[in-house]
């Protein structure tokens, strides 16, 4: 059997180290492996992986830091990566990192993890917040119940992290004294609280064991093949990327439909059986002081509340797009600038011709067009971090639950859907956190309506084109800002809307229920929110990056070629007789003039402008003409080069910005064959709504396609988003016109 999850091979010895979102993993993990850590996906899937080599006594160790998960049963990609690395058995140790302060949560896992036979350590982390809340954990008898070493840490401020590594290392002379037979102890070795489940169950469970043993060969333990055969048992029938054998996949699948003929239901009697062991053991090795109203209890009574809870949602929500839009503009300035004048270099070094503008043009550009993103994207997930880390995320998840469920989606897509008003390709990315392929699905086909930035520089130069010397509304609001406003509504009512109909008829299922812990407020550590965005940023680059910068190439050949003869040596002619009777700067004014009628012309001449006018018919009943369509054609490498390529096309040149009065005025004076203005109130408004509703970003389809794993969703969301943005657009073009409002 294929295993996406096993790591490359190393002759060091393997600790996993695995435990709850929230638990503090990772700032263990940085602690433990420094600047040595490596990051890379696993093979075969799209999810990160982060380790490190790192010594423990004796050892030379691989430490892998494992997604986190509540379970071994969990379903999402990166759970089902954690639970297939330990469930594997070739570790030497596995390190279970459990939140002192919410025991009960962890223990589940680390139950699991004793059921399953595995060579444990517990990281008892957050020790400091334990014992500031009056909680007494007896680490003994946690110990005899899980054997496994327990250490009490305070990750964050390195409290006992030399005697967990001493205990990791302990774990890995007893494993290497043992040897292979240490690994196949019987599932039935004494536990201080075992898991136990009525009779009917359990021998459902033993038959599986028994298939599990035979799928994965004959040197599986016992007590590894019961854990494989539990995770069968509870893994959903309709997810077929759970790397179950498919022998082992069959049987469970016949096993339930046996238990629901006969009135039983495995999943209450598997996870009831361990929550009740759960409760035994954390009952008697936790004390807990009386209770009191604590300083997170007090903020939550605000946070999470029905009406405050989304004014303050509303608020941090205001600073994240003020800082966004904002705190971003000085370095997408700068980068700007740097890739401007990287192609001022080559065209200064190089002769004109194909060469040349296939580096200015199709390479810089292309980069350009990647790294203009980092800003926005890195400060994004720096912002979504620090709400993550601080623990209000959990709470914006637990607030936003009641909009979502309108939908039939649940608060965890808020996370991705917020990252699409960044960009959409991290943002789908983002969806592997969900747990259910359905939701992830109908979570990444919906997002891309979310208004992404690349819309923005569309926005900003259509308001500023049509909108111009219009009075406030009511004296007090500009119109372009009420526009602007409202194309970020439509975005968000588009989106709900279409997870809506998603959910109720081609990803048709019942509305999953909302399983959030709400972790206790806490200080993020910088160098925590630093690595987590540079990891997502070096995501993007890598996974999005070739091919924006790819896609933009190809649109350079379809916006170039082919090129006419005839237009060339008007040029030619025109530059000379320029040259001969001017001087000075009415010369060079002159020139830019001539290059950049004659590269409209040219554009005009090109594939892209033979596909506008061939689709000219389609796109007039929508208030464009042949011009707009070559722009709607550029666009799909990036929206944002719906503005440059409209520079080009009305002779201002690609250099063109949103900012740029030269192409707001033309864009004005534009007319139509019949003389008409080509951009109207009323135009501006269609044009807008059709790239809030458009799927225009071939980068976007492309990760949907890695994501889904076929063809057929990405093809769908094209098709579905084209035909919504036509139908719409073409609604309120038609009527508008109808009723005469901004036609002139």
């Amino acid at each position: 059997m294929s295993d996406p999850a096993r790591p490359a091979p190393s002759a060091r010895r393997l600790v996993y180290l695995l435990g709850n979102p929230n638990a503090g993993k990772t700032t263990l993990f940085n602690g433990l492996a420094g600047t040595r850590a490596r990051t890379g996906n696993y093979p075969g899937v799209t999810v990160e992986r982060r380790a490190a080599a790192w010594r423990a006594g004796t050892h030379d160790v691989e430490l892998v830091d494992l997604p986190g998960t509540y379970s071994l049963s969990a379903s999402s990609p990166e759970e089902r990566i954690a639970a297939q690395a330990v469930l594997r058995g070739d570790a030497g140790a596995v390190v279970v990192v459990l939140d002192a302060t919410s025991l009960q949560r962890g223990l589940y896992l680390a139950l699991q993890l004793r059921d399953s036979g595995l060579p444990l350590v517990v990281a008892l982390n957050m020790m400091d917040e334990a014992r500031a809340a009056g909680l007494r954990i007896d680490a003994e008898r946690l110990a005899l119940a899980l054997d496994a070493d327990v250490v009490p840490i305070v990750a964050a401020r390195g409290e006992g992290v030399d005697a967990l590594t001493r205990a990791v290392a302990a774990r890995l002379d007893r494993a290497a004294d043992a040897g292979p037979a240490d690994a196949g102890r019987a599932a039935d070795a004494t536990r201080a609280h075992p898991v136990t489940l009525d009779p009917a169950t359990e021998a459902d469970v033993a038959a599986l064991a028994e298939v599990a043993a035979h799928a994965f060969g004959p040197e599986t333990p016992a007590d590894r093949a019961r854990a494989w055969a539990l995770v069968a048992l509870l893994a959903d029938a309709q997810d077929e990327d759970d790397a179950l054998p498919p022998s082992l996949r069959v049987a469970a699948q016949a096993r339930r439909r046996a238990a629901a003929e006969a009135g039983r239901d495995l999943d209450l009697a598997i996870v009831g059986a361990r929550y009740a062991a759960v409760d035994r053991l954390a009952a008697e090795a936790v004390q807990a002081a009386p209770p009191r109203r604590s300083r997170t209890d007090r903020i939550d009574a605000v946070l999470v509340h029905p009406v405050l809870g989304l004014l303050v949602f509303a608020a941090v929500m205001y600073v994240v797009f003020e800082a966004l839009f904002r705190g971003s503009e000085p370095t997408v300035a700068l980068i700007e600038d740097a890739i401007g004048a990287a192609q001022g270099l080559v065209t200064g070094a190089l002769p004109a011709g194909p060469l040349r503008d296939l580096l200015t043009e199709g390479v810089l550009a292309g980069v350009g067009n990647v790294v203009v993103f980092v800003p926005q994207i890195g400060l994004l997930f720096f912002l979504i971090a620090l709400l993550e880390d601080s623990g209000y995320l959990a709470r914006v998840a637990f607030v936003i639950d009641r909009v979502m469920g309108v939908v039939g989606l649940h608060g965890k897509t808020f996370v991705p859907l917020l990252s699409g008003f960044a960009c959409a390709v991290p943002a789908v990315m983002a969806t592997r956190t969900i747990a259910s392929r359905r939701d992830r699905l109908v979570t990444m086909l919906a997002l891309p309506l979310m208004s992404c930035s690349a819309r923005l520089p569309i926005y900003v130069l259509v308001i500023a084109t049509v909108f111009a010397g219009e009075p406030p509304i009511a004296g007090v609001v500009s119109v372009g800002a009420a526009v602007l406003f409202a194309m970020y509504v439509l975005s968000v009512v588009a989106t709900l809307g279409v997870a809506a109909v998603l959910r109720r008829t081609v990803l048709r299922g019942p509305r999953p229920t909302l399983v959030l812990e709400l972790p206790p407020y806490r200080l993020p550590l910088l160098g925590n929110l630093l690595r987590a965005t540079f990891s997502r940023v070096r995501e993007f680059l890598v996974e999005a990056g070739t091919v924006i910068l790819a896609l933009t190439i190809v649109l350079w050949a379809v916006l170039s070629f082919p090129r006419s003869d005839a237009v060339e040596a008007r040029r030619e002619a025109d530059r000379a007789a320029a040259s001969a009777s001017l001087e000075g700067e009415a010369r060079e004014t002159r020139l830019a003039e001539i290059d950049d009628a004659a590269a409209a012309a040219q554009l005009e001449h090109s594939a892209a402008g033979s596909l506008g006018k061939l689709v000219e018919p389609a796109i007039a009943p929508l208030g464009m003409d042949w011009r707009v369509g070559i722009g709607v054609i550029g666009s799909f490498a990036a929206r944002e080069v719906f503005v440059s390529t409209l520079g080009v096309v009305f002779g201002i040149g690609a250099s063109a910005d949103e900012e740029s009065r030269s192409l707001r005025e033309r864009l004005r004076e534009a007319r139509r064959s019949d003389g008409s203005p080509l951009f109207t109130p009323l135009s501006g408004v269609a044009l807008m709504i059709f790239f809030v509703l458009a799927c225009q970003c071939m980068s976007t389809i492309a990760v949907v396609r890695r994501e889904s794993g076929s063809w057929r969703w990405p093809l769908f969301m094209l098709a579905y988003m084209s035909a919504l943005a036509y139908v719409v657009t073409l609604a309120v073009y038609q009527l508008g016109s109808a009723l005469g409002w901004g036609v002139t």
